[in-house]
């Protein structure tokens, strides 16, 4: 394989020289050269991208894994933080009406308060 590698190249250095000459030979293979690392330099480029977006594809199908797992917990969350405001505003509310039965002079709050106390087995 590298026999014919080489060959290919020695026919196509010996093809080069009969066509454009010695003279410019070498100014020929100096662009040559010059054309042939710029497209090297530009597949490296390329390969280096498509790396990056490969390496970005995976960091999203990572996040949006991390998302779906995160998911029930902040269902959880969103149920804990609903009771819990239903709680406070169930103790706002008897708070205000404790606050609103001391606050009433008439005293119609207190055979309720003592009706409670009945209720429970000594």
């Amino acid at each position: 394989m590298a026999r014919d590698n080489l060959f290919e190249l020695l026919l196509l250095g010996l093809v080069a020289l009969l066509v454009v000459g010695p003279e410019r030979l070498p100014k020929l293979a100096y662009t040559a050269g010059k054309w042939l690392g710029k497209g090297r330099s530009m597949i490296n480029s390329v390969k280096l991208e498509i790396d990056k977006e490969i390496k970005a594809e995976e960091v999203k199908q990572i996040l949006e894994e991390q998302r779906k797992k995160l998911n029930p917990l902040e269902e959880v969350i969103e149920e804990t933080t609903s009771v819990a405001r239903d709680l406070g505003s169930e103790t706002a509310g008897a708070l205000n009406s404790a606050r609103q039965a001391a606050d009433d002079p008439s005293g119609a709050a207190a055979p309720a308060s003592s009706e409670k106390h009945h209720d429970k087995p000594e």
